[in-house]
């Protein structure tokens, strides 16, 4: 019971898994502010709805694949979690607009601490995900966002984390 009680009350650090280069950076500093305050790292992966497709079965095969990746890419960043901390992150699957499915999980999941997000390098801005909670959805978020620079090296994430 007492494990229990200590398992919920440790800082759970939420990262979203996605394709980007910064998501390696989000991803170390999550894991070495578990390390460091004794908390958890969680995942989130949100395969993103494309649209209605005319045959079903088409439909099927296309969400299955898709399923697939989510499943291949979460036990990558698993891995790294599991190496870098000692402990199986909590893994979430959703389907949907990322950010909003993200807000969805914040909403739902009370033992969420922090969102953990890297920040794009390069003109392109910080990424529409970052945009968006630091712009007209910042009033849903009820946990702290840290935005980790997409640039830093290993050492500089240890250093600050």
């Amino acid at each position: 019971m007492a494990e229990t009680q200590e398992k919920a009350a440790r800082h759970v650090f939420l990262v979203v898994v996605d394709e980007t280069e910064e998501l390696n950076v989000a991803l170390r500093y999550a894991c070495r502010r578990a390390v460091r305050t004794g908390g958890r790292v969680a995942l989130l992966y949100v395969i993103e709805h494309e649209g209605f497709l005319h045959w079903s079965s088409a439909e099927r095969l296309r969400e299955e694949e898709q399923r697939a990746q989510a499943e291949q890419q979460l036990q990558s960043m698993a891995s790294k979690v599991m190496e870098w901390t000692g402990d199986m992150p909590i893994l979430h699957i959703r389907k949907g607009l990322r950010r909003d499915e993200l807000l969805k999980l914040m909403d739902e999941d009370a033992t969420i601490s922090a969102l953990v997000l890297g920040a794009a390098t390069g003109a392109r801005g910080p990424g529409p995900l970052i945009s968006a909670l630091t712009g007209k959805f910042s009033a849903r978020l009820h946990v702290p966002l840290t935005i980790v620079p997409g640039a830093l090296g290993d050492a500089q994430i240890d250093a600050l984390a």
